[in-house]
């Protein structure tokens, strides 16, 4: 994977994971300066990078779409069962990079889906036996094994095709 191809799937990560409230807007700007960094430039990428941190809770909010569309990227609306896998791939992505605890990942999906999305059921299911694995015949390293696999079943899925022609080099 090239550097401007990594820095796409982590713009869209970004913003999937700000529109579904997982981290602050200002995460989101620092994924667009990372892409102007690696060599990804377009008119709405500019804008976006050039947020401050205290611009970013006001201005933010209209300049992803744009800006992921001029990359060829999806931004996801709010709410919509599409994000909420999204930003479930996006989460096991940063999970398995060590940026969350495998009990985090678990928490965070279960707490945000519950076990309502059939893409993360597993997962709710895995979050709910670590509550109970003093009471069970499981052990810790067994539903971690099984949440890490879960996680790069999630991660495997490609987000931003592995060919893009169309992304400036």
């Amino acid at each position: 994977m090239t550097s401007t191809e990594a820095a796409a799937i982590a713009l869209q990560d970004h913003a999937v994971l700000w529109s579904m409230g997982e981290i602050r807007a200002s995460d989101v700007v620092n994924a667009a300066c990372d892409a102007l960094v690696a060599g990804l430039d377009t008119p709405g990428l500019r804008i976006l990078a050039a947020c401050t941190r205290a611009e970013a809770d006001f201005d933010v909010h209209d300049l992803p779409p744009a800006a992921l569309a001029e990359l060829g990227l999806t931004f996801y609306p709010v709410g919509s069962e599409a994000g909420q896998e999204a930003a479930a791939r996006a989460l096991a992505r940063r999970m398995l990079a060590g940026e969350l605890t495998l009990r985090e990942f678990t928490f965070r999906i279960h707490q945000r889906h519950g076990h309502e999305l059939p893409l993360t059921e597993r997962l709710a299911e895995l979050d709910d036996e670590y509550d109970i694995l003093e009471y069970g015949d499981r052990t810790v390293d067994q539903v971690d094994a099984e949440v890490t696999a879960e996680a790069r079943r999630l991660a495997a899925h490609p987000t931003v095709p592995a060919e893009r022609t169309d992304l400036p080099s």
